[in-house]
């Protein structure tokens, strides 16, 4: 069997903070190795406790959930933030994207849900509930004619911020093949050439990219260009 996942709950709230742990304690492959109930402490917990995610909350006292996913990112590159609020709003959802979050859940989401959440940022993916999905894919498709025509930036080929668009709609590398009418091979070249163009590490980094810069997967390219 693998090493379990290790988890870190942040939440200002003591019964939710000890119903979370209650939650994740019945998961054979994860296990809690501390909790916090503002980001600061969340800090000092990482800097005694190895970790593999971080569970944040967003609004707590003391140092937000944001600050600290930032922070986290920065002095901790290889432990994983996934948000858990409950917060769907577009400010709330760009602020964590934007500090580093790999994911992002409301409390609306069950077990099963924040099981399969942590399973997919501790493997490097991205991963958002429903809602917060929707809000996404609301902000790409609500840019205006111009930021979806324009030319990306970074040197990016429209193409390749057609990819970068998918990927943070949560598309897989073969649903991008079929939603472009391209080969999967294909689809890899483009996308390891538009990582690193935009210093991405993962398809969580291409999905804040994304997210920051607007990208609209319908205005970059026609189907079938290569």
């Amino acid at each position: 069997m693998s090493e379990p996942i290790r988890v870190v709950v942040v939440d200002d709230q003591q019964i939710m903070r000890e119903g979370l742990v209650a939650l994740l304690d019945l998961l054979d492959d994860v296990e809690v190795v501390g909790n916090a109930g503002n980001g600061r402490q969340a800090l000092e917990l990482l800097n005694e406790t190895s970790a593999d995610v971080v569970l944040m909350d967003l609004r707590m006292p003391v140092m937000n959930g944001a600050e600290a996913t930032r922070l986290i990112t920065e002095r901790h590159p290889d432990v994983a933030v996934l948000v858990l609020t409950t917060y769907d709003d577009d400010e709330s959802i760009a602020s964590a994207l934007s500090a580093g979050a790999r994911g992002y859940l409301t409390k609306e989401a069950g077990r099963a849900e924040i099981a399969t959440a942590l399973r997919a940022v501790t493997a490097g993916q991205s991963t958002f509930d429903v809602a917060v999905s929707k809000r996404l894919v609301a902000a790409f498709a609500g840019g205006t004619e111009a930021a979806a025509t324009r030319r990306p930036a970074d040197g990016l080929t429209p193409r390749e911020a057609e990819v970068l668009a998918l990927i943070a709609r949560g598309l897989s590398n073969s649903e991008i093949a079929k939603e472009l009418y391209i080969g999967e091979a294909t689809v890899k070249t483009h996308i390891n050439n538009a990582f690193a163009k935009i210093g991405a590490r993962n398809r969580a980094d291409a999905v804040r990219y994304a997210y920051r810069h607007g990208l609209d997967a319908r205005g970059a390219g026609e189907p079938g260009l290569g």
